[in-house]
């Protein structure tokens, strides 16, 4: 079976957040868009069959979740990731974004601690602080060209926090977290009796020689942990806005539903819960296919990187499609930096510093996209340092 990811489809014009918003986002309605994290790949097929199918029936009315969507969800974790989830277990969200304010008012009182490791995805921030939480950071440590959990700082958070929001896959610096880490966060939640929600959006997404391991498969007791998944990412219906969360615990199910509850949200509409169980059931050998697609484009950014533009360093991508760029040997301000990328580069990447003050100096580029955009967007980079710094004639 054959995927055209190569092929460039005209997203401008479409109410596209991600090309229509230009404009507002970055002052320039012609930026090359390498921002928001939805790719510029055509959803698979069997999701577009079955979205069509559904639209010819004429009525849109309210809607229930139906059992064969559940199926299709835990057949999916089961196969992708030998992950046994119950029926029970599992609520309809939203959306991830949505189901991190809800976790805050649902598992922490206002005025108390939540903890956050950034750089990380810049909700985790708001949801905090936008519920009346406690914003409590344990900034993850760079070092050598690596970030990694601060576990001595984590058990001074834990002691004074009822939550920790977990970004695994973590967005934006595209770390896989490995077992032994995920099994020694668990072990200091537990001793603190510390809650987790792990948003794990990206799970599918993972290179070679890596792998994602479901925080709640690993814990003796799931009791304490509440996972975000969705098919939102993976398959590129980010716009659809449907997500699951596996919650094993009857009490801590009940405590979030009712968060949702008081705003009186459905996550339900015809066509996201048929996007939702299509994506599940038919999407596999579309998504192997992307991930070797996806591989690709990374090793040859790299390549092109180390060549030609050796200031800008790769951070070691090991899953996502979003690559972290090391720009502080450009020796720019963040704001310089930001100017340098749309009026001079001609590019939109989400700057650094969105994702809390330990990202200054880094640039986050969406390389989810066909392979000669991402090639033409690093060769306007190129041109615009040699405008900057013309070789002496």
């Amino acid at each position: 079976m054959n995927f055209d990811f190569d092929k460039v489809i005209e997203r401008s014009g479409t109410a596209s957040l991600k090309y229509d918003a230009r404009q507002e986002i970055f002052g320039n309605a012609d930026v090359v868009p390498l921002w928001v994290a939805d790719m510029d790949f055509a959803t698979p097929l069997t999701v577009t069959q079955a979205l069509i199918e559904r639209a010819a029936h004429p009525i849109y009315g309210y809607t229930v979740f139906p059992e064969s969507l559940y199926e299709a969800l835990i057949d999916w974790l089961k196969r992708r990731f030998d992950w046994t989830v119950k029926r029970e277990w599992i609520v309809m969200s939203p959306g991830v974004v949505p189901s991190l304010h809800a976790a805050c008012l649902a598992y922490a009182q206002a005025g108390e601690s939540v903890i956050i490791q950034p750089p990380v995805y810049f909700p985790f921030f708001s949801s905090v602080s936008n519920t009346g939480r406690q914003v409590l950071q344990n900034p993850l440590r760079f070092e050598n060209g690596r970030y990694e959990i601060d576990f001595d700082h984590l058990k001074q958070c834990a002691a004074k926090a009822k939550l920790l929001l977990l970004c695994s896959p973590h967005n934006p610096i595209s770390r896989v977290w490995r077992k032994d880490e995920l099994e020694r966060l668990l072990s200091i939640a537990q001793k603190h009796n510390l809650l987790i929600f792990s948003d794990e959006i990206h799970a599918d997404l993972i290179y070679p020689d890596f792998q994602h391991f479901p925080l709640a498969a690993l814990a003796e007791n799931p009791a304490n942990i509440i996972t975000a998944i969705a098919p939102s990412k993976t398959f590129n219906i980010a716009g659809l806005n449907l997500s699951a969360l596996i919650i094993a615990d009857a009490a801590q199910r009940k405590a979030i539903t009712s968060a949702f509850d008081q705003l009186h949200v459905s996550p339900s509409n015809p066509f996201s819960i048929t996007a939702f169980e299509a994506a599940y059931r038919a999407g596999e050998p579309w998504l192997d296919a992307l991930l070797v697609y996806l591989q690709e484009t990374r090793d040859f950014v790299h390549a092109y990187l180390q060549q030609h533009l050796p200031k800008i360093q790769l951070i070691a991508a090991e899953g996502t499609y979003l690559l972290w760029l090391d720009c502080r040997d450009l020796g720019m301000t963040d704001a310089q930096l930001k100017r340098f990328f749309v009026e001079e580069a001609g590019l939109g990447l989400s700057p650094g510093t969105l994702f809390g003050q330990q990202g200054s100096g880094f640039m986050r580029m969406n390389i989810g996209a066909p392979r000669e955009v991402i090639r033409q967007a690093l060769e306007r980079v190129v041109l615009a340092q040699n405008q900057r710094n013309p070789s002496p004639k």
